[in-house]
């Protein structure tokens, strides 16, 4: 009889973003995990299955760096949400703020009788809370672009400092092979 080479593994399961599921398995595959599986979460998710060798030489350190990969990985994800979080803040306010801008016109319009002052001053805050609506969503654009602008720069930093990491990691790996 013949004996086979029996390898031990270790499991992981992690979940990720449908969006972020390729860099996710490129990144965990840097440091010597294997995607098994991949299903589908909750909303807006992706379980991914993993294993790898249990007896794994240099672990300590590709579990380091995998960890500091992590790290940088949700660093970028916090960025990138960050780029459009306070346009969106702002542009739910304003657009509160035009919306009962407009809903006050349409008060002074429906609630007096012959008062013709009063409908016409109705009239004029119903059409300057819809410009209000309108322009709402040229300022979200604006200040979005803004915030984007002067985050790029960091996020281009960050992504680099996480492929100089997963090349060390993977760099460990081959050292294996050698």
């Amino acid at each position: 009889m013949q004996e086979k080479d029996f390898v031990s593994y270790e499991y992981r399961t992690k979940t990720v973003k449908a969006k972020d599921q390729s860099k996710a398995m490129d990144m965990y595959e840097a440091f010597g995990w294997e995607v098994t599986s991949t299903s589908p979460a909750l909303v807006d998710g992706v379980t991914l299955s993993l294993k790898r060798d249990r007896k794994q030489k240099h672990k300590q350190e590709l579990n380091k760096l995998e960890r500091q990969a992590e790290d940088v990985f949700d660093t970028i994800n916090g960025l990138h949400r960050a780029k459009t979080a306070g346009a969106s803040i702002f542009a739910y306010i304003f657009g509160c703020i035009a919306t009962l801008i407009l809903g006050g016109g349409m008060c002074l319009c429906m609630l007096t009788e012959n008062n013709v002052p009063a409908f016409a001053g109705g009239i004029v805050l119903g059409v300057a809370g819809i410009a209000l609506c309108c322009i709402n969503y040229f300022i979200y654009k604006k200040l979005a672009e803004k915030k984007t602008k002067t985050l790029l720069p960091i996020i281009d930093g960050n992504e680099e400092k996480l492929a100089n990491i997963l090349e060390k990691g993977n760099g460990l790996l081959n050292a294996d092979l050698i």
